[in-house]
């Protein structure tokens, strides 16, 4: 292989790393640092509510911070957002996004909520029984 062909393979190499409209293309991984797992991953199912902590106006000027984790506690600042909704939001898959909750949980600048399970939930037929028996007080 001549120097030539070696410089055009390794051009067209680049290219598949470089988007036009995008910029260079980064490895969700990279962003995780090669974690695919949180501590925290049992309480980040898709409609767990992400809440930014009050004190977390401060640390997003922390250096520490990706920009993707500063991104999510403004977007969490604004409103509560939901795990999906924040993977939709920073258009990353949901894995890399419950990765980078669990780094900011970690690091006590967001909280999440997690609504009641359905199976928790009190039976209907219980709650008419109440009902029935409050009308009739």
């Amino acid at each position: 292989m001549s120097e030539q062909d070696g410089r055009a393979a390794w051009d067209r190499e680049a290219a598949r790393w470089f988007d036009d409209d995008a910029g260079p293309v980064v490895r969700p991984y990279a962003m995780t640092r090669g974690r695919t797992r949180t501590a925290a991953e049992g309480r980040l199912d898709l409609i767990a509510l992400v809440i930014a902590e009050s004190r977390a106006e401060e640390a997003v000027d922390d250096q520490m911070l990706s920009p993707e984790h500063v991104e999510i506690v403004a977007l969490c600042r604004q409103e509560p957002l939901s795990v999906a909704e924040l993977a939709a939001e920073l258009d990353l898959p949901v894995g890399v996004v419950r990765v980078l909750i669990g780094d900011l949980l970690d690091a006590e600048l967001v909280h999440v909520s997690r609504p009641v399970p359905p199976a928790e939930l009190p039976d209907e037929k219980v709650l008419r029984e109440v009902i029935e028996g409050l009308r009739a007080l």
